[in-house]
């Protein structure tokens, strides 16, 4: 990693203990073992998140890459993505492709992913779940899902300032959304989505949304029959 200036939460994935504060003052620790996936519990969340994906899948916010990882182990063809070069560093050294690019840059297989993964409340980057979601929306092939993690029932949603601190360093604030699972239909109401099916893990909240761009010729190929989930 020699030649990078590390912000803090490069530090947080280089293994130097972290924390993230809101503009209220309350600070939490960075939860690096779930995004790691060290625990049994979190292991299961993260089998559920990408058991269904059996098409290209793009890992928006990749982290480093315990998803893509675990997709390509499956023989499933997968990217990731992320503007920690930390986060790239580390999904490549597991053996998983990786860009380091904003989610708005101009990304390979635009219109032709079967699946999009937005876990660990990645649907809050930049305070703007809409956005982020008609983002997924463009990068989906027509009829493809996005698999979205979000806040468990009663949350509500709302949007906060937060930095990254270590006991050295501090970042900068930046915006960022939690949206509970009660909001998950509207949201994807509003941006070309619809909820087929949703799931709870060891306390994780997960809802698969499928593309409302499907043709018609997919749509009839695919008839929903009522209490099964549409998502294979």
């Amino acid at each position: 990693m020699s030649g990078f200036e590390l912000d803090v939460f490069d530090r947080a994935l280089a293994g130097e203990k972290c924390w993230v504060r809101d503009a209220d003052g309350v600070r939490h620790r960075l939860p690096m073992a779930r995004w790691l996936g060290l625990s049994g519990t979190d292991r299961r969340a993260d089998l559920a998140l990408t058991s269904r994906c059996d098409g290209p899948t793009v890992d928006l916010g990749c982290g480093p890459g315990r998803l893509v990882a675990a997709l390509l182990q499956r023989g499933v063809l997968a990217l990731g993505v992320d503007i920690s070069p930390t986060a790239v560093a580390i999904t490549r050294f597991r053996g998983a492709p990786a860009l380091r690019r904003d989610l708005f840059d101009p990304l390979p297989g635009t219109g032709r992913w079967a699946y999009a993964l937005l876990a660990d409340g990645n649907i809050g980057i930049g305070g703007d779940p809409a956005r982020i979601l008609t983002r997924t929306a463009s990068l989906l092939m027509p009829g493809g899902v996005a698999v979205v993690e979000f806040g468990r029932p009663g949350t509500g949603s709302a949007t906060r300032q937060l930095r990254v601190e270590s006991r050295t360093h501090v970042g900068r604030w930046f915006p960022w959304a939690t949206v509970s699972i009660d909001h998950a239909a509207d949201l994807a109401r509003g941006t070309g989505f619809r909820v087929v099916d949703t799931a709870e893990v060891g306390g994780r909240h997960i809802a698969w949304l499928r593309s409302g761009r499907a043709s018609r010729a997919a749509v009839r190929s695919r008839p929903v029959r009522s209490g099964a989930s549409e998502v294979a």
